[in-house]
């Protein structure tokens, strides 16, 4: 498979369809679910200039990936339409943690300077 077969194969996988899911209707509330997507791609080919008594050679690859995380819902009532984000536990108690982490690092870095005077 050469690049341009492969950039083909990709096309369909960033569309408008992965980021909106299809609405869920539940009496007169309307719920659109909504995702945040990422995704990137690379490719190359190259050539190899043989020596004397080696062989000459070719070669080429290429790849791409994509990744969806939740963001939220658009929550439809009536006339009213409202966000409703999503909200990633992990992400927060993470980001705690790793704050915590470097408010004690500093706070022994500042007790050590006053040991010192």
């Amino acid at each position: 498979m050469d690049i341009k077969q492969l950039i083909e194969k990709s096309g369909d996988a960033g569309v408008v369809r992965r980021v909106f899911g299809e609405p869920v209707r539940q009496g007169d509330v309307t719920v659109v679910p909504v995702a945040r997507v990422a995704g990137g791609g690379g490719g190359g080919e190259g050539r190899r200039q043989a020596a004397e008594g080696e062989e000459s050679g070719t070669g080429s690859g290429g790849g791409f990936g994509y990744a969806a995380w939740p963001a939220g819902v658009y929550v439809i009532k009536n006339d009213d339409v409202r966000w409703q984000p999503a909200v990633d536990v992990t992400r927060i108690v993470i980001g705690g943690q790793i704050t915590f982490v470097v408010l004690l690092l500093m706070l022994r870095s500042i007790l050590k300077k006053r040991r010192r005077r």
